[in-house]
């Protein structure tokens, strides 16, 4: 590799010399621009091609020393996950900077994350996850969902048939708060259904997939990265930031009067609101299923 740059970086000054533009040279050489001008620069501060590269070349020999991170920044970020019930990077991350006024790359905090905890698995690439059906009738198919308000979590359910939905909003997003949407869901609306769709966030994982099988005849989780599966709970939660709580970022002590804003819109959305995929009729007028 080291070769390879090497005659690179030879004929990158050569037409650099010619009057090449640097990103004609980048193009030519197959690498990025920003590279062409880091190796420009450093032959003109060295002062002629073979120094730089004796340079280039001393560089590169020998084992990189590890960056130190500092004890004092670990234990935070140890303390920030375990405070705010095992969080993901990005949300230590912001609690870092709100708390501490320090800033480090996610990548880096699950470095550190991974010297003291065991974090869960990478996604395996075509794992068997069921088929995908289509409702022909209430109570077939629900879709469940997360939305993030900044440090309000709003969790969404949806008859794909029906298109009636259940919400509630939580300060923290746990397996014990999906575990708790679950029964609210299924108790105060949907009673039972054949398939019951996630994605794969941590919120539909341990206590609530121990208890999904109360309600649903199967559990499904959509694969990564495939939108289209998600698609009914998607567009209502786009609806939801549209119409109802927007696009703001709340705090934990403003859940209850989100909660009468949401109880009110919710209202509105169940018996007033036409929906298109119902023969604009709202879906309260669609007859369910009773379990």
């Amino acid at each position: 590799m080291d070769v390879l740059n090497i005659t690179k970086i030879t004929v990158c000054w050569e037409l650099f010399e010619q009057g090449v533009p640097q990103s004609h040279i980048a193009k030519q050489l197959g690498v990025d621009r920003v590279t062409v001008y880091r190796w420009i620069s450093g032959i003109q501060k060295a002062g002629e091609l073979e120094l730089f590269l004796d340079q280039y070349l001393t560089s590169k020999k020998g084992p990189r020393l590890k960056r130190k991170v500092d004890g004092l920044l670990k234990k935070r970020i140890y303390r920030l996950r375990e405070d705010n019930n095992d969080c993901c990077g990005q949300k230590i991350r912001y609690f870092l900077n709100e708390e501490y006024n320090q800033d480090l790359g996610v990548t880096a905090i699950y470095k550190i994350l991974a010297e003291k905890y065991k974090l869960r698995s990478k996604w395996k690439k075509n794992q068997k996850r069921g088929s995908i059906e289509k409702a022909t009738k209430p109570r077939e198919v629900i879709q469940m969902d997360t939305v993030h308000f900044g440090m309000v979590f709003a969790f969404t359910a949806v008859d794909t048939y029906a298109r009636d939905v259940a919400v509630k909003l939580y300060p923290t997003l746990t397996s014990t708060d999906g575990l708790d949407f679950l029964n609210h869901a299924f108790q105060s609306r949907y009673g039972h259904t054949e398939l019951l769709q996630t994605d794969g966030g941590p919120e539909f994982k341990g206590e609530f997939k121990r208890n999904v099988f109360s309600f649903a005849d199967r559990f499904r989780v959509a694969r990564p990265y495939k939108k289209n599966e998600q698609s009914y709970i998607e567009s209502f939660n786009r609806t939801l930031r549209k119409e109802c709580l927007g696009w703001g970022q709340f705090r934990p002590h403003q859940i209850p009067s989100l909660t009468k804003e949401l109880e009110q819109y919710l209202l509105y959305y169940h018996e007033k609101r036409p929906h298109i995929g119902l023969g604009m009729k709202p879906p309260n007028k669609i007859p369910t299923v009773a379990y």
